[in-house]
């Protein structure tokens, strides 16, 4: 069956097989959102199992698509398996602690150098602020890198359930509103990150290459890539926080 009949079908009916031929033609999506996210988490964990969780979101994106809102469903679908994949890996707890007591005392240290000077830190700068050389900096950031990935879509779910648990805001306008200026806030603060970390979270989350991609477009390694990718998210984090 074509897809826009199959759709169309599957609309009217809520027919179970019909919504079982949705999934075996949009796995695909589930599949490269897997495989994006796997490239980046390293053997922290099995990319089945990130296709697993991600058929959850993609099942939830196709119950609740409304075909007659204008909004291309790969692009809603993406959304939702990725959202489905983080939420499972928050639900596992599935970083050491070690690692996320570092990735918060970098975020801690960014967030004060940055509101200290008025600008954007630099890797010497702040290498200085913890006592290391360079070398050790990137030593520390390289090892936060899997954090980091999932920790700025954490904050900004947060952010979310907080706007909508308010009292007397939650569905409303006013939760739109919210949600609005908290991405315009995001926009705003990517905007002004340094130039090769703009870049990157780019690339990365709006053209949709893998850190391999992304380093031959650059000319740096690939390893170079998730520095400042991390380095990215950490100010932004700070940013927020100070925002919100």
């Amino acid at each position: 069956m074509e897809i826009n009949n199959l759709w169309e079908s599957y609309a009217k009916t809520k027919d179970l097989n019909l919504r079982e031929e949705l999934i075996i033609h949009y796995l695909y999506l589930v599949k490269y959102v897997a495989g994006r996210l796997f490239s980046s988490y390293g053997n922290n964990v099995e990319y089945d199992d990130l296709v697993s969780y991600g058929v959850f979101g993609l099942i939830d994106a196709i119950d609740k698509y409304d075909l007659n809102r204008g909004v291309k469903f790969d692009t809603y679908a993406q959304l939702r398996v990725r959202g489905a994949i983080i939420d499972h890996l928050r639900e596992i707890d599935w970083l050491p602690r070690s690692v996320r007591q570092k990735a918060k005392e970098l975020e801690k240290v960014y967030f004060d150098l940055e509101n200290k000077f008025g600008r954007s830190v630099t890797d010497n700068e702040v290498a200085q602020h913890l006592g290391i050389s360079v070398d050790e900096f990137f030593k520390k950031i390289q090892s936060i890198t899997t954090y980091s990935i999932i920790s700025l879509d954490d904050f900004l779910d947060q952010k979310r359930d907080m706007i909508m648990d308010e009292p007397g805001i939650g569905g409303s306008l006013d939760a739109n509103i919210e949600e609005s200026e908290l991405v315009e806030v995001l926009s705003a603060e990517i905007n002004n990150l340094p130039e090769k970390e703009k870049k990157i979270i780019s690339l990365y989350y709006y053209e949709g290459l893998t850190y391999k991609e992304i380093g031959k477009i650059m000319g740096i390694s690939e390893s170079r890539v998730s520095q400042l990718h991390t380095k990215a998210i950490i100010r932004l984090k700070g940013k927020l926080k100070k925002e919100y």
